[in-house]
């Protein structure tokens, strides 16, 4: 089992950049694909961004392509997310997930992960 911890929201004026950080337990981190999703009020929580198990291939929503970067390092066992040129519409709570078992597709839907954070708040102001 691994616990993920999340970090690094704060509010941030349009056009400014911030950095996710999620922090994982456990020794088999190595091993897990990563995701990151996020939950605006009143709204299904949707995808944002995920890696394969060795962080070297990548997926992200449409939404945010071109502005956001997922990146995993398996030494730190932290997966990070980078986010340029924000924008009021990314204002939500972004959550950490976690799939185990080195899977072979990097999975979009939060039903294909195993493990959550509890969230870090990100608010763009206009």
């Amino acid at each position: 089992q691994v616990q993920l911890l999340e970090s690094g929201g704060e509010l941030v004026q349009a056009g400014g950049s911030l950095r996710l950080s999620c922090s994982a337990s456990g020794r088999t981190f190595g091993s897990y694909a990563m995701g990151w999703f996020r939950q605006a009020p009143g709204k299904e929580r949707e995808f944002v961004a995920a890696c394969n198990w060795r962080g070297g291939s990548t997926v992200y929503a449409d939404s945010v392509k071109g502005r956001f970067t997922i990146s995993k390092d398996n030494a730190k066992n932290t997966v990070y997310l980078q986010m340029n040129s924000l924008k009021p519409e990314d204002t939500a709570v972004y959550y950490c997930a976690a799939r185990g078992g080195r899977p072979v597709v990097v999975t979009t839907t939060r039903y294909g992960y195993d493990y959550w954070g509890q969230g870090t708040q990100v608010t763009v102001s206009s």
